[in-house]
């Protein structure tokens, strides 16, 4: 018993020195005061100045035809490739037609039929009208027989439409082209089934050019104000061109969410070519407006979001709306004031309430 006791000292003699070095340092570490980090801020300010956004695109014709076939078949011959130059009432494919010759040539058959019945019927109106002027038969038996005459004479002239019709539907089983231009791309090949009024391609007329682009939804007022619109080609690399808006969509796209644009190059001459990559310039009137550096951004969320650096010396999130990249500085719409301090750079390593050490202000 005693000897039990013994070994119970002596073990307590040697786990009392850890467990207190160990209750030391964890006291040490709940007593560390929080990390100060060192950040650099700007301090924010209005400038007066004019802002520009870049958006992609591509050259395209100002007037573009979609050619499509007025009747439904299967397409046998296709005559043109992307890049074709067509003239107005050249071929461009073809239909089966078949089944409209067939249909053409029972209309003619009906046509027939009713000019056969029609001069039976004037025949017998004739002979009825002679003798109802000597008085051999009533008036009801006559102005049966003007009736059969009359109504004979209207079918023909509806089945002679119909047979017209038809005849048209034959000719339009070749798909000629309305206008000179060149062909930029082709949406059936031979084989296909179509549809009436399925494009079947697409020729844009020579003249004059634009650039397609679209416009995100946050920027379609500041479209709508801008005051200049400069071209560059990357095929062209040094040059502009000067721009004119001609067309934004007052609907966004379903699926993007953005506006579809259209921008008139002026003077275009024939060494622009239709399909060339464009970046389009947009510029607005000089406005006074608040910038801050694209590093100073940062996003735990659905919103953009910047530091401010408090009085206290700590920080706090701030929501912004943000207008587009003017360089490498970002245009603020609304979220801050001119005064205000903010994380020029590392905004991702901070949270909010967390104490900062300010390096510089620029």
């Amino acid at each position: 018993m005693g000897r039990r006791r013994e070994e119970r000292r002596v073990k307590t003699k040697i786990v009392l020195p850890f467990v207190l070095m160990l209750a030391a340092c964890t006291q040490a570490t709940e007593e560390r005061p929080d990390e100060v980090r060192p950040v650099r801020v700007i301090k924010i300010g209005v400038t007066e100045g004019a802002r520009r956004i870049e958006y992609a695109g591509e050259v395209r014709a100002r007037h573009e035809t979609r050619l499509a076939f007025r009747v439904a078949g299967k397409i046998v011959e296709r005559l043109v490739e992307v890049g074709s130059r067509v003239q107005p009432g050249q071929a461009v494919a073809r239909l089966d037609g078949s089944d409209l010759k067939l249909a053409a040539a029972s209309a003619r058959a009906q046509v027939k039929s009713l000019e056969l019945q029609r001069s039976l019927a004037e025949a017998d109106y004739k002979r009825y009208r002679e003798l109802r002027d000597k008085s051999f038969i009533s008036q009801a038996e006559y102005d049966r027989r003007a009736n059969a005459f009359a109504t004979a004479e209207s079918q023909l002239a509806a089945s002679r439409a119909q047979a017209a019709q038809v005849a048209n539907q034959v000719a339009y089983a070749t798909l000629f082209a309305d206008v000179a231009g060149v062909v930029t791309a082709v949406e059936a090949e031979a084989g296909q089934v179509v549809a009436a009024g399925q494009t079947v391609v697409r020729v844009a007329q020579p003249g004059e050019k634009e650039i397609a682009f679209a416009v995100p939804e946050s920027q379609r007022s500041f479209m709508e104000g801008s005051s200049s619109f400069r071209v560059s080609l990357n095929a062209i690399p040094g040059r502009t061109w000067e721009a004119k808006l001609r067309e934004l969509s007052p609907a966004a796209d379903p699926v993007t969410r953005m506006y579809a644009a259209r921008a008139s190059i002026l003077e275009a001459r024939d060494e622009i070519e239709l399909g060339m990559s464009a970046a389009v310039e947009v510029a607005s009137a000089a406005a006074r407006q608040i910038e801050v550096p694209i590093a100073a951004l940062h996003s735990r969320g659905a919103d953009p979001q910047v530091f401010v650096v408090e009085p206290a010396g700590t920080v706090r999130a701030q929501n912004v709306k943000t207008g587009g990249v003017s360089g490498e500085r970002v245009v603020i719409e609304s979220g801050l004031s001119p005064g205000d301090v903010v994380v020029a750079a590392g905004a991702q390593l901070l949270r909010p309430g967390q104490r900062v050490r300010i390096l510089d202000e620029k």
